[in-house]
């Protein structure tokens, strides 16, 4: 069970808003505050290079730790400055070429799915949608039947930015461990909301942030590849910390995953996302995670039960994220409506959800994230404000 006085106690920002954009970025407990703003004082106080040596124990720790929460080792760990670079290292560092296919799902971010497409166009490989089943999840009947030889990668959103649903990852990790087709697994808004074992859901590779859900640092980010798979990719760059200048002019690349780093990094935000880290498995991810799905669907509930608000949601398996409409309220205006009252949500569009929102004819909506720090008197909040945003149309 979550100490729901002790987390709010550990996150000043409650005493200020009713924070539901933990899809977009979380409040952190001030245990990361403290750390991030601590290595940074003493690199005021000695210099950064100088910090960094010191403080080496610190920032290693990081991997450590991520390697614990996900089920990995820590030389299949890399630490990059977001999700979407983290998965572009990954992604980009394929040899694919004409006639390859890349199979993913109607949840795909809009980010990865411009990568795709550049790479697609530059190689004449294909990029092909799995449908969705019945619940608005990816098919894992059409997927096994859309596997052959020429399917060189599965790209797979666990948890859509767009929306409450949670793909059936480790359904989809056994077609193509079965398969030997690589799964690279957006893990974005899912790592730190709910249970996340590289093993148990048979992905090669997971991509994930700090500032979501795992109430990290923005700016981190982390990368992990399957010890198997990290000899067959070579990174899109190189430098010298990815790589070693050999004396006769040519160069090694580094045997671990942080051959996908760079040598420049955010040291500050490092020690912050292993602190991070540290709290979510302090708490249990689990403990976690019964929490969001018990809020989340109390917030569903609540709200389909104003008229003239629809919620969103689709998924066998739904978390954290709401998202509705308000008729005759743009999305935005909601937004604004709720700031006003101190409460966050944020907007979605249709630009960054077109497989999914386009097919359902959607132009936006608001999303609304809990987080297992969220009292019942904040859904209280939401939905009220919610009502006099319905009300009080102009």
């Amino acid at each position: 069970m979550i100490d729901l006085d002790r987390v709010r106690a550990d996150t000043p920002g409650v005493e200020h808003v009713a924070h539901f954009n933990n899809a977009g970025s979380a409040l952190p407990p001030r245990q990361v505050v403290d750390a991030v703003v601590d290595h940074l004082q003493r690199e005021a106080e000695i210099g950064g290079y100088e910090a960094a040596a010191e403080r080496r124990d610190r920032w290693e720790h990081a991997y450590d730790a991520l390697a614990q929460l996900i089920g990995a080792h820590r030389d299949e760990l890399a630490v990059i400055e977001n999700a979407t670079r983290a998965w572009d290292m990954a992604f980009y560092a394929f040899p694919f070429k004409q006639g390859d296919r890349v199979l993913t799902g109607r949840a795909e971010y809009a980010s990865n799915w411009i990568a795709l497409k550049q790479v697609a166009d530059r190689t004449g490989a294909t990029i092909e949608v799995v449908p969705d089943d019945e619940h608005g999840q990816m098919d894992v009947g059409e997927l096994a039947r859309l596997i052959d030889e020429r399917v060189k990668l599965v790209s797979l959103v666990h948890v859509p930015t767009q929306s409450g649903l949670v793909n059936p990852a480790a359904e989809v990790g056994r077609v193509t461990r079965a398969a030997g087709v690589p799964l690279l697994l957006d893990a974005c808004q899912s790592v730190g909301q709910l249970p996340v074992d590289v093993d148990a859901i048979g992905c090669d590779i997971l991509s994930g942030t700090g500032r979501k859900f795992l109430r990290g640092p923005r700016g981190t980010g982390f990368l992990y590849v399957r010890r198997e798979l990290i000899d067959t990719l070579e990174p899109p760059f190189l430098d010298m910390h990815a790589a070693d200048w050999q004396p006769d002019g040519s160069y090694r690349i580094r045997a671990d995953a942080r051959r996908f780093e760079n040598w420049e990094t955010y040291y500050a935000g490092k020690v912050g996302l292993g602190v991070a880290v540290d709290y979510a498995l302090a708490v249990g991810v689990d403990n976690g995670w019964e929490r969001i799905r018990a809020l989340a669907s109390r917030l569903r509930a609540e709200l389909e039960e104003l008229p003239e608000v629809t919620v969103l949601d689709r998924g066998a398996v739904l978390g954290a994220t709401v998202t509705f409409n308000v008729e005759g309220v743009s999305a935005s205006e909601v937004q604004r409506r709720l700031a006003a009252q101190r409460v966050n949500v944020s907007v979605m569009e249709a630009s960054s959800a077109q497989l999914d929102f386009g097919a359902r004819g959607l132009d936006e909506a608001v999303r609304s994230s809990v987080h297992y720090y969220n009292s019942d008197e904040e859904i209280d909040a939401l939905v009220d404000g919610v009502r006099r945003a319905r009300t009080s149309r102009a």
